[in-house]
């Protein structure tokens, strides 16, 4: 033990050693009574306080189709999934010989595409140690990649029906077809007073079900000045390849178009046709003194409401 008052090397420098014995052991406080009335600060240095710029993330870029050659081999991947799986992602790499690092770089970006999916292998056996090993499924999508024959089942069926019952028959198939799709959205549609509003709520009804629809302003030639029509444009069609052959699908929708509208409408452009849409003139006012019309009776329409009376205010149909 050193005695007080002798000195110890130090970096190169004397300092007094202090006691160690608690009855004389003092504070940073005693050595330094300025330390007292000053907040405790770290030793090391202190930077100036400026502020540095915040840096500008990038926006992350489009991920780049796949090359010829990987899609190719993403093909093979997705095909043997719908030819033996579920699988596991080492099954996929000894069946095709590749490695199972590039294996599983095609199954997940097949699982980000929404094309396959993945599930837990059962167990068989005794539980062992590890995570439980992960199938790959192709999903609807995933098949939708090897094509459906659903359009040439649909032409064949409605060939038949032309041959052994008739054109009217055909006519009949295209009306009820009509009615389910547009039967549900009726209220919705005729609760609003003029056509253009109802045009608007018959494009979102459209497009729920799978036609990509909407509607735009359009000036009506011979109507008053100030009065706009409205353009319903269907921007897909899933019946567009039986249509073309069957066109009746066609004209059964435009009815049941102007029915619901409540006014006369123009068929001016289809899919069907090879145009880019399906467009559908709606005028600006609803039609004259025509008579008396029946359209093609909807789903939950009474035998009072398919004789629609055109010369009405409201173009015939009861909100």
């Amino acid at each position: 033990m050193k005695k007080q008052g002798t000195f110890d090397r130090h970096d190169g420098g004397a300092l007094p050693a202090v006691s160690q014995s608690p009855a004389h052991s003092a504070s940073p406080a005693s050595l330094n009574p300025s330390m007292s009335s000053k907040p405790s600060t770290s030793s090391t240095p202190s930077t100036p306080s400026t502020s540095s710029p915040i840096p500008v993330t990038e926006p992350h870029p489009a991920p780049e189709p796949p090359s010829p050659s990987e899609g190719r081999t993403r093909n093979e991947v997705a095909r043997l999934l719908l030819e033996q799986g579920p699988l596991p992602a080492a099954a996929v790499a000894e069946q095709l010989g590749i490695s199972a690092t590039a294996v599983r770089r095609h199954l997940d970006a097949l699982v980000a595409d929404n094309e396959a999916q993945t599930r837990q292998a059962p167990r068989r056996g005794r539980r062992g140690r590890g995570r439980p090993a992960k199938l790959f499924l192709l999903t609807e999508q995933g098949r939708a990649r090897f094509g459906h024959a659903y359009d040439d089942l649909a032409v064949s069926a409605i060939r038949f029906l032309a041959e052994h019952a008739g054109e009217q028959a055909v006519k009949a198939f295209a009306e009820r077809r009509v009615s389910a799709l547009v039967g549900p959205y009726r209220e919705a549609v005729t609760r609003h007073p003029d056509a253009a509003a109802r045009a608007e709520a018959l494009a979102g009804a459209l497009t729920r079900e799978g036609y990509a629809a909407s509607t735009r302003t359009v000036a009506t030639p011979g109507s008053a000045p100030g009065a706009h029509g409205a353009q319903l444009c269907q921007h897909h069609c899933p019946v567009a390849h039986v249509a073309a052959e069957f066109p009746q699908l066609c004209e059964a929708e435009t009815e049941a178009f102007a029915e619901l509208l409540g006014t006369h409408v123009q068929r001016l452009a289809t899919i069907a046709r090879g145009d880019a849409a399906c467009t559908t003139h709606v005028p600006a006012e609803p039609v004259g003194s025509e008579g008396r019309r029946r359209f093609p009776p909807l789903a939950g329409d009474t035998a009072e409401q398919q004789d629609i009376d055109s010369a009405t205010p409201n173009g015939g149909t009861t909100a």
